[in-house]
């Protein structure tokens, strides 16, 4: 199993504080660090700030030299996939090819209103996506391509320079496992990640991807299936406390952090080092092959590193990460 963290970027995160977390997810040996692509906080406090996904990347694509970096993930509705695969693309150059795309349809329609982004319905959103994604998987793997969809027309596109990576940077597909996000993910992504699911639902969801793969005539074990869920992690009970308390400050919950921790959703990894990598090696037996922690309490840099210390030594030896296929 493959471990990375995952931080909700437009909860207040600084400049500083995406640098210091880059540097301990480096230190930590974690994988990768990907960010959520939001530009309002999904938790109702507008008064914290966003730096932008992309932006965010290629600055810490500079300032980094071993760890992945990507979105989890981007909207269809925010950018043109034009602009959005150039955009990965130059992230890719900066960071000498370590740069993951995510994808996904979108769902915060506050911050499009608030923001002047279009908000389609649901059903155009998904198809949005599936343009995108196609758009973008030619774009950075075709010499010059024409396309017209029902939403984008491009014509004799040649984008220079290609990505770093070959034949390009990893495509992950967002979404719970509905014929609408799978079936676009089966003919051009490389990963499947799915939010906040529980074991049970992580094996079903696990089990409709490989179903759509076999349907397709792809080997299932090409489109490696990941989650992504809150985690909460500490040495001990009063350790785990204490960072309950943080989360739920950031999430703005009142309470007690036992009854909190007590009452979080069955999808999140919490606990003492030894019961958060029980809960890990349950997932990878279902199916999940990366993890994708979302760290909400973004300036405790001690949990990043009990990650690093404690957990990932107690995990199979991490596989490396296989180059997408051609």
């Amino acid at each position: 199993m493959r471990i990375c963290l995952m931080i909700e970027g437009q909860e207040g995160v600084t400049w500083d504080g995406w640098v210091a977390l880059a540097h301990a997810c480096e230190e930590a040996g974690l994988e990768g660090l990907f960010r959520s692509d939001h530009y309002t906080s999904v938790f109702g406090a507008l008064d914290r700030g966003s730096l932008d996904a992309w932006a965010t990347l290629a600055g810490l694509a500079a300032r980094t030299g071993r760890i992945r970096l990507g979105t989890m993930v981007s909207p269809a509705t925010f950018r043109h996939p034009s602009e959005l695969a150039r955009a990965a693309a130059t992230v890719d150059h900066i960071s000498g090819g370590r740069v993951e795309l995510g994808l996904g349809a979108g769902w915060y329609e506050l911050e499009h209103r608030a923001h002047g982004f279009e908000f389609p319905s649901h059903a155009d959103r998904l198809e949005l996506f599936a343009e995108q994604l196609e758009i973008v998987h030619r774009q950075w793997t075709e010499e010059a391509f024409d396309y017209a969809g029902r939403h984008y027309t491009l014509e004799d596109c040649r984008a220079l320079p290609k990505p770093v990576q070959r034949p390009r940077p990893p495509l992950i597909v967002g979404g719970i496992a509905k014929p609408e996000t799978v079936e676009p993910a089966v003919r051009f992504a490389d990963e499947y990640n799915t939010p906040l699911a529980p074991l049970e639902t992580c094996r079903e969801r696990r089990r409709r991807v490989a179903e759509a793969c076999e349907r397709a005539g792809r080997d299932p074990a090409s489109l490696p299936f990941s989650l992504m869920t809150t985690c909460i992690v500490a040495e001990d009970r009063k350790e785990l406390l204490a960072r309950a308390g943080l989360v739920m400050r950031v999430t703005g919950a009142d309470g007690d952090p036992a009854a909190f921790l007590e009452q979080a959703p069955g999808s999140w990894i919490t606990g003492t080092v030894p019961e958060v990598v029980e809960q890990l090696l349950a997932l990878q037996d279902a199916g999940v092959e990366r993890v994708m922690l979302q760290h909400l309490a973004h300036d405790d840099l001690e949990m990043v590193a009990l990650l690093g210390s404690s957990v990932l030594p107690q995990l199979p030896e991490r596989p490396e990460r296989v180059s997408p296929p051609g």
